[in-house]
This record gives structure tokens, C-alpha cells and sequence, in this order.
């Protein structure tokens, strides 16, 4: 059974923003984009630097190291310089009586053989 934790609230990351938290003493990246809620590594697999440091564009996370951008749904690299995936974290948001909260899976998703994450 997937174990949850309490991360923040919808009003702490806006539409177009992301945060950095911790979980399970790794840092994600919670991003809030016209789409929903996601939580991705916070880590770039290129450069090993914040991705929550980056800008969001549509569905994506740019790093603002050297450019590499990732999907926010897969983790998958959209173009060079990275090139492997980062792992993504399964949302669950969570309305507690008028204010919604963001739980974040302690786990990330699980990668299949061929690099993509397992639904």
C-alpha cells in the first residue's frame, strides 16, 4: 500500500510556480501547472541541480542550469542536454474542510525496462 505525506496546500504553490519539500529525506519538486498538481525530483538528471529553481512552462519544468526541460506527468527529458528521466512522485490533493492539501507518495513511481514510469 502506498504511504503518503502531507506536503503543503494549493495556496502555497500557485498556478505556474513550484516548491521544494522533502520527502522521505529526497527533495521533490511540487509543481502546480494549468493541469494539476505534480510532483516530480528535484533533482536534474544532467546537472544534479533544483529543478524547482526552474521555470514551468505548460506541463513541463525547465532547468535553469542549461535549459534541459522534463515532463511533469512522466519525468521523461524533452530534449538535450538531459537525456534520462527523473523520477515522479504520485499526488493526491485533499480537501480538509474548505482548504486543499497536497500529499505526495513517500515512494517515487516505479520505472519500467524501458525507462518510463509504470502507471
Amino acid at each position: 500500500m502506498t504511504e503518503f505525506v502531507r506536503v503543503a496546500t494549493v495556496d502555497q504553490v500557485p498556478v505556474g510556480t513550484s516548491l521544494k519539500v522533502l520527502v522521505s529525506n529526497r527533495p521533490v519538486a511540487v509543481v502546480n501547472c494549468d493541469e494539476g498538481v505534480f510532483a516530480i525530483s528535484d533533482l536534474c538528471s544532467h546537472a544534479d541541480v533544483s529543478l524547482s529553481e526552474g521555470e514551468v512552462i505548460d506541463c513541463t519544468i525547465e532547468c535553469w542550469l542549461h535549459g534541459s526541460q522534463f515532463s511533469l506527468r512522466t519525468g521523461a527529458p524533452l530534449g538535450p542536454p538531459a537525456i534520462t528521466p527523473v523520477p515522479t512522485y504520485e499526488v493526491r490533493l485533499v480537501d480538509d474542510g474548505g482548504q486543499t492539501h497536497i500529499d505526495i507518495a513517500t515512494e517515487p513511481t516505479p520505472f519500467s525496462p524501458d525507462g518510463r514510469p509504470q502507471s
